[in-house]
């Protein structure tokens, strides 16, 4: 692999991380269909390029994971823990069972797309999600983590996926994009620390690709954060819903 298609590689994760398609099932075909790399390689280099995206939440949201770690009996702290111990009960047997398969789930993404679209079109006649981070359940916890971990199949985006089950549970759309962001950091640690493999990348290669996965990564997320607030909560759930339909068809 070349300094400029690790680059490009980076960008592509940075810009789809946030967005409601898979990151990883868009970096893996990359890499299987133009850099020549075997769907097993290309899943371990997949799941490196979120080191990048993860520093970028760890900066943008550095005050709130403060507060975290001064105050763990918090409900975002709650939040975090229990949706990150649920992420491993269905992404570990996930992770073991596909890492030699190149399973795709793009017809789930696609079904998430249009689910997105669906609430959106119901809600317009509704009241908008109200609840707070303080005011998210155990069980919304339980259920958050439990689909996150479904992510790990290539197709199936992690923030599309996260953001629409915290919306569908009546939280508030940027509490929910928030959470999204925070519970993405320890499932990244865990799957980078589970699947090793990429640490036999270059390091030029590696730096260069964490490198720009985080600043496209940064920059991404601040755009879909002000659409958010800018946006009211149907809105928002047809205009992320229309991006995954589009993006899906045309990927």
């Amino acid at each position: 692999m070349q300094i400029e298609q690790a680059a490009l590689l980076g960008i592509l994760q940075g810009i789809a991380e946030w967005l409601p398609i898979s990151s990883e099932g868009q970096t893996m075909v990359t890499m299987i269909a133009l850099y020549g790399i075997t769907p097993a390689a290309a899943l371990s280099c997949s799941i490196f390029l979120h080191l990048g995206t993860m520093a970028a939440v760890l900066v943008k949201f550095r005050r709130e994971f403060l507060g975290v770690l001064r105050a763990l009996d918090s409900n975002l702290a709650r939040t975090i823990i229990i949706a990150t111990l649920c992420t491993g009960v269905t992404g570990l047997p996930l992770y073991l069972l596909m890492k030699d398969t190149f399973t795709s789930g793009t017809q789930v993404t696609l079904l998430i797309g249009l689910l997105l679209i669906g609430t959106g079109l119901i809600l317009r006649t509704g009241r908008a999600g109200i609840k707070d981070v303080g005011e998210i359940t155990t069980r919304d916890m339980v259920l958050l983590g439990l689909v996150q971990g479904f992510s790990i199949l290539p197709g199936i985006s992690r923030s599309g996926l996260t953001t629409s089950t915290l919306l569908l549970r009546n939280v508030r759309q940027d509490v929910a994009l928030t959470v999204s962001f925070m519970i993405s950091v320890p499932a990244v640690l865990g799957a980078v620390v589970i699947d090793h493999s990429a640490a036999a990348l270059p390091v030029e290669i590696a730096v260069t690709m964490v490198a720009a996965a985080f600043v496209a990564g940064y920059l991404s997320m601040e755009v879909l954060i002000r659409l958010a607030k800018t946006l009211d909560f149907s809105k928002f759930c047809i205009v992320l819903g229309l991006i995954t339909v589009v993006l899906v068809i045309a990927l």
